[in-house]
């Protein structure tokens, strides 16, 4: 069999150059879309060197685009949206009819036709959701009121994008693209006209939402309620899988509409099940690997000479990016009455373009509507601007510090102005213990904790988690553990011990390490699921190390030799209890004792694993378990 197949070798050099461009990206705390996206340079046609199938790349790519559209869905929260629709929808409409018309006018000087403008205006107006969350996440404010705004005002901006993949193909004849026509048309023998095609575009799309909406809400969640009820893992991950690029592939076949919008729509019927979660969990890693291939295939299309060949129109194409929108959001933000930093979080959130425009660009190309220089233009200035974008979110910290603590912002019309995040509050808690995580195994650990009555408080950034300690009167840190807020303000320095419930030991490290050096005399308990993970803790200074795997081995082993001293003490007695046994020999009870503390031992060793600092806690279980949480 060959090896050098274009497949596997596009598989390889993508994801390989991904990865190194990526974790350098990731080490110079930029976008890793930047490093995936040079990936995609170098492999590309207009580089020396390697030369990645460019077809099938993009064959990937369409894939990549399901998951991501399907992740989209997953995480759409029409009630996020509707706490914000004052601000986010007219604030977001406004903002993309001000970016498109700049990128018209652009268009316009460079000779292009009115398509090409509006396909380019509307690329140019749209941020990526990806930077955006990574950026409001590292600073706690996804959940603050000007997080909520910029969610939701890219919420409106990613559904305004869904409506122009569907529209755009319907009126390409009419902006002087590729005419498409549909086999409805024709088999309905209708004329090929655009309002002829707009209408039944947009019957089929009315019909694929009705379907979804009124069928795919009711038979979706009960196919995976049903898988789940199986036990299978690997049979829920491929219903997942199943539904993304099932629903994408017959919306576009069906009803016409593209992979993206199917993907879409199957995404948010799912995110109304309790099991959207584990489904988000459960396709994330792939999900993650072929979003990877959508930004190298795109990387692929940039041609480089561009900054040579249109350096004018690439600057004012960066500038329309950086600062044109930027302003105009600023601007629409102050008008609805909310104070600086708001507007200053807003702008700085739309400073970037990203996975959306990719898209749309594409198809732009596709349709003959666009030139590829207008493609060019939008991938370098897509790289050009997520590079910046987090100098924009410094220069916003800074103004926040300088500001925030002395001239709360007041809003100047009846919309209350959201007021500056507070740092976390410190606990008054001390000589305590602190949880990291609540999870399944936190919220079992917690109850203990509060049966037992130990002070504790746990560290908790999800925010239905969050809620349900609230709910139940617990004390929570809103944070990332492994970060030095959180850390400060669970008083790690004060603190008795740490219990790291988080399912995964190599993150648990993160966190293990800085307890351990801020409290040097810290007991640290953490679980793990391999012996991999139980060596790294180990070597990271966990005291006691519980691997789930060998407590359920511990379980059952202590119920088999219970169960046979059980049984030769009954034997025992049964003999004993027969005229003329064996009275000489010697007792069996002895031995079944012997039997029932090699079982004891036996079981504790397999479930607790010392660290280099652990003292005693390698004796019988019945020992360690004196020690009250």
């Amino acid at each position: 069999m060959p090896h050098d197949t274009p497949l596997i070798a596009t598989l390889v050099g993508a994801f390989v150059l991904a990865f190194v461009l990526g974790a350098i990206a990731q080490r110079l705390k930029l976008s890793p879309l930047v490093g995936y996206l040079l990936a995609g340079v170098l492999v590309g046609p207009f580089t020396p060197g390697f030369v990645a199938d460019e077809h099938l790349a993009l064959e990937l790519a369409e894939i990549g685009v399901i998951l991501l559209m399907f992740g989209v869905g997953l995480h759409f929260s029409l009630s996020d949206l509707l706490s914000v629709r004052a601000i986010a929808i007219p604030g977001a409409v406004v903002q993309i009819a001000v970016a498109t018309l700049m990128g018209m006018g652009l268009a316009w000087a460079m000779g292009w036709g009115l398509g090409a403008g509006i396909v380019f205006g509307i690329a140019l107006s749209v941020a990526s959701t990806v930077v955006l969350l990574r950026a409001l996440q590292e600073r706690r404010m996804v959940e603050s009121e000007q997080g909520r705004i910029a969610v939701g005002w890219l919420i409106v901006e990613d559904l305004a994008m869904v409506l122009a993949l569907v529209l755009l193909p319907a009126l390409s004849g009419a902006l002087g693209g590729r005419t498409v026509t549909t086999g409805t048309i024709d088999w309905l023998g209708l004329g090929g006209d655009v309002w002829t095609t707009l209408a039944v575009t947009l019957v089929k799309v009315a019909g694929f939402v009705v379907l979804m909406l009124v069928v795919g809400r009711r038979v979706i969640p009960w196919i995976m309620h049903w898988v789940a009820h199986i036990g299978s893992r690997e049979l829920f991950r491929l219903a997942v899988l199943a539904i993304a690029l099932g629903v994408a592939f017959g919306s576009a076949k069906l009803f016409g509409v593209s992979f993206a919008l199917g993907a879409f729509f199957a995404g948010m019927v799912l995110s109304e099940s309790p099991l959207s979660h584990r489904a988000a969990e459960e396709t994330l890693p792939l999900r993650d690997a072929f979003a990877v291939l959508f930004f190298v295939s795109v990387g692929m299309l940039v041609d480089p000479s561009i900054v040579v060949k249109s350096p004018v129109p690439l600057l004012v194409t960066v500038l329309i990016v950086l600062f044109g929108k930027s302003i105009a959001a600023f601007l629409i933000v102050r008008a609805f009455g909310y104070g600086n930093s708001t507007a200053f979080t807003i702008s700085a959130s739309l400073a970037q373009i990203g996975e959306f425009s990719f898209i749309l660009v594409a198809l732009g190309v596709d349709l003959q509507l666009l030139p590829s220089e207008g493609r060019d233009l939008i991938l370098a200035a897509a790289i050009i601007s997520i590079l910046a974008n987090p100098f924009f979110f410094l220069v916003l910290d800074r103004y926040r510090a300088r500001h925030a603590p002395l001239r709360p912002e007041k809003a100047a019309a009846p919309v209350p102005a959201p007021q500056p995040i507070p740092e976390l509050p410190v606990t008054a808690l001390a000589n305590h213990t602190v949880l990291v995580g609540y999870g399944r195994v936190g919220r079992l650990v917690a109850d203990g904790l509060k049966a037992a009555g130990t002070p504790f408080l746990v560290i908790e950034d999800q925010g239905d988690r969050l809620e349900e300690l609230k709910r139940l009167g617990l004390e929570a840190v809103n944070a990332n553990a492994a970060s030095a807020p959180a850390i400060a303000a669970a008083n790690l320095a004060g603190a008795r011990r740490i219990i790291l419930a988080i399912p995964d030991g190599f993150e648990a490290s993160n966190v293990l390490k800085r307890a351990r050096q801020l409290n040097p005399g810290i007991e640290i308990v953490a679980r793990a699921h391999s012996d991999a993970e139980v060596e790294h803790l180990r070597q990271s200074g966990a005291d006691f190390i519980i691997m789930g795997e060998r407590e359920v081995a511990r379980g059952m082993l202590a119920h088999v030799l219970e169960t046979s001293q059980n049984d030769i003490a009954a034997a025992a007695a049964a003999e004993q209890a027969v005229p003329g046994g064996n009275q000489a020999g010697p007792p069996l009870a002895p031995d079944a004792a012997q039997v029932a503390d090699s079982a004891s031992g036996v079981a504790t060793a397999a479930s607790v694993e010392p660290g280099p600092n652990q003292r005693g806690l390698a004796e019988p279980a019945a020992a360690a378990q004196k020690e009250t949480l």
